[in-house]
């Protein structure tokens, strides 16, 4: 009576073990993916984040691998994603242009802040897409198995 009872956890067990992981599901369609991390409001410091981009891209193309890369951008870091304020406004332009596979994301609760401190709608680059919370959205990603890069 007793098997009767196991037996069912046991299979249900060994199901849910079966299931890949979000982390596995990533890395078994062979895609890389990668989120850089930016929280300073520093070009310099954004121009390193670009270049590691770039350089990744650069590197699994050669190889004839896909890559997916995200730049998130929260805190004074979002300076860099503020249009008429970003001091690398050009470069991220010329991304967007020439790169399908890199993508700039804004913390929505950094420009809830600035907006409000600003007393208007802070307006970011058209590259950007906002996303509620950066510092969630890296953790998330990172739990989707994408590796974390801070330049």
């Amino acid at each position: 009576m007793t098997l009767r009872l196991i037996a069912p956890a046991l299979l249900a067990l060994s199901l849910l073990s079966a299931a890949p992981t979000p982390a596995a599901a990533a890395e078994n369609d062979g895609v890389h993916r990668v989120v850089i991390h930016v929280d300073e409001n520093d070009p310099a410091r954004m121009n390193l984040a670009l270049n590691n981009a770039a350089n990744l891209d650069s590197y699994y193309k050669d190889k004839g691998e896909e890559v997916e890369i995200e730049i998130v951008a929260y805190g004074p870091g979002l300076n860099m994603l503020v249009a008429g304020k970003s001091p690398v406004a050009d470069r991220i332009k010329s991304f967007g242009q020439n790169f399908d596979n890199i993508g700039f994301k804004a913390c929505g609760n950094t420009h809830k802040k600035m907006s409000k401190k600003a007393g208007k709608d802070v307006a970011l680059l058209p590259e950007a897409q906002m996303v509620t919370a950066g510092v969630v959205y890296l953790i998330e990603r990172q739990e989707e198995g994408w590796s974390y890069i801070r330049p």
